[in-house]
């Protein structure tokens, strides 16, 4: 019986210490991923625009809906395994830059996604930057230790090079 007292206290105390180590970890993050493609900025950004596609080209992507407009701004329901999350269209400047933001208060993080479009040498440049934030203490111990921020955004970036029957190397930036 002593033994179970014991564990349960390790835990206890690990958990605690957990949380007094996330409020050091700092709250923002921002991270970028990006890839060359042949097509043009002006095809990409109306893939990347048409959310209502995403299911029929994304592999983490089940469902989405648009929903009316919030603050005047274009949203969306998007349905992964990990569940729903709601979205609104913070900016979108066709066909070099958009923004996405998590509209989900309740939610326990937050961010955008901003996604700019640039010319290049036989194609165009795609970079997808997040920057995003975790607010419990807790959470930002497991987002530091057990979630890459770039593992998305690199999934977007391929499921959007088979979509145009390409395939791209995706590249990492560290800040």
């Amino acid at each position: 019986m002593k033994w179970l007292f014991y564990g349960g206290a390790a835990l206890v105390v690990l958990v605690v210490l957990l949380i007094v180590a996330g409020t050091f970890l700092p709250r923002e993050h921002r991270a970028t991923a990006r890839a060359t493609f042949r097509a043009s900025a002006d095809t990409l950004f109306a893939r990347i625009a048409d959310v209502e596609a995403y299911p029929r080209w994304r592999a983490d992507v089940k469902a989405v809906r648009r929903l009316d407009a919030t603050d005047g701004r274009a949203a969306f329901v998007e349905e992964t395994s990990q569940g729903e999350v709601r979205y609104a269209v913070e900016a979108s400047e066709p066909p070099r830059r958009r923004v996405t933001r998590i509209a989900d208060e309740e939610l326990p993080y937050g961010g955008t996604w901003t996604f700019a479009l640039e010319p290049v040498d036989g194609g165009t440049r795609v970079a997808i930057t997040e920057d995003g934030f975790v607010e419990p203490p807790l959470f930002r111990v497991l987002a530091r230790f057990f979630f890459d921020p770039h593992m998305t955004m690199e999934r977007f970036l391929a499921d959007l090079g088979k979509e145009l029957g390409e395939r791209v190397s995706v590249e990492r930036v560290t800040y």
